[in-house]
């Protein structure tokens, strides 16, 4: 699971890297697995970072599902960790309501700032929830990459997406990217900032709290 979530590996390519290793297992069985503990491991992640930073960036990106075009809504704090994302068909209030209510339902606390592009949309959903009808909020060009925050969100997924030779069935799509997202962050640290030895020894230290995941049982959240 940890492979297929943090790579740009094909379920077929985790199969001969188990067989070289003297496990005997289908691809099949490695879509199960993900299917079955993906969920339970994304959130046992999210509940060991720290808390989500006080300036949420949000961005929302079109893709394809066997030729239809949905939106793939994403929030991000100011760090660049994903707080949620949210397939919908639509781009309108409500869209933006429901999305703002998810994030807001896995965070503990409502952000001090919110970033988004001028879609209409953001302004009026947030003004319809008390929550954040206080909250400031920043409206920025998508052409001016001044949302870069959100808008580099995206391109784990784009090239997820081109991996996987696209997207198909919503919500298996909603399912993957949900734990793709917190999976993947969680051992792609930002190596450019740390010295070797410290990345190193940060590495082993996530790599350590992911093999004690499965000791903690928890029923997977629905996604």
């Amino acid at each position: 699971m940890r492979w297929y979530f943090r790579f740009q590996l094909s379920l077929r390519d985790i199969e001969e890297l188990l067989f070289e290793r003297g496990v005997i297992v289908s691809y099949e069985t490695v879509r199960r697995w993900c299917d079955k503990f993906g969920a339970c491991f994304a959130h046992r992640v999210k509940a060991s970072r720290r808390k989500p930073g006080t300036t949420w960036h949000l961005d929302e990106v079109f893709v394809r599902l066997r030729g239809e075009p949905y939106l793939l809504w994403r929030a991000v704090d100011q760090d660049g960790a994903e707080l949620d994302i949210l397939l919908q068909k639509h781009r309108d209030k409500a869209a933006a309501k429901r999305f703002f209510e998810r994030v807001l339902a896995a965070c503990s606390e409502a952000p001090r700032k919110i970033v988004t592009d001028q879609l209409r949309s953001y302004r009026a959903a947030k003004a319809e929830i008390p929550a954040l009808a206080c909250v400031k909020h920043v409206f920025v060009k998508a052409s001016a990459r001044v949302n870069n925050r959100a808008e580099n969100s995206h391109q784990p997924t784009r090239e997820r997406e081109r991996r996987m030779r696209g997207f198909r069935d919503p919500e298996r799509t909603q399912a993957f990217l949900s734990s793709f997202g917190p999976i993947r962050q969680h051992f792609a640290l930002k190596r450019h900032l740390l010295r070797a030895s410290l990345y190193r020894k940060q590495l082993a230290t996530r790599i350590a709290a992911w093999h004690r995941f499965p000791e903690i049982t928890q029923v997977p959240p629905v996604f």
